[in-house]
């Protein structure tokens, strides 16, 4: 990823200025807060997911597992 230090960075706002318009500004920095809010979320969903599936799937076989030794055993 390229690095952009501080000067690049307030060029990027001064352009964005210029394009935008400092009403659209806020509302452009919003929208973009919340698309990496979901993304976030989307992506921790994803990942947790699939851990408490695992867990979920370990306890159905150990309770089918401790089923059949109920039905054996009597």
């Amino acid at each position: 990823m390229p690095n952009v230090g501080i000067p690049g960075l307030i060029l990027i706002l001064v352009i964005a200025l210029i394009i935008f318009g400092p009403s659209k500004l806020p509302e452009i920095g919003r929208a973009f807060g919340n698309t990496l809010k979901e993304f976030k979320k989307a992506t921790n969903d994803l990942v947790n997911g699939d851990s408490e599936q695992k867990k979920n799937n370990e306890k159905a076989e150990v309770v089918k597992l401790e089923k059949s030794e109920t039905k054996t055993g009597s």
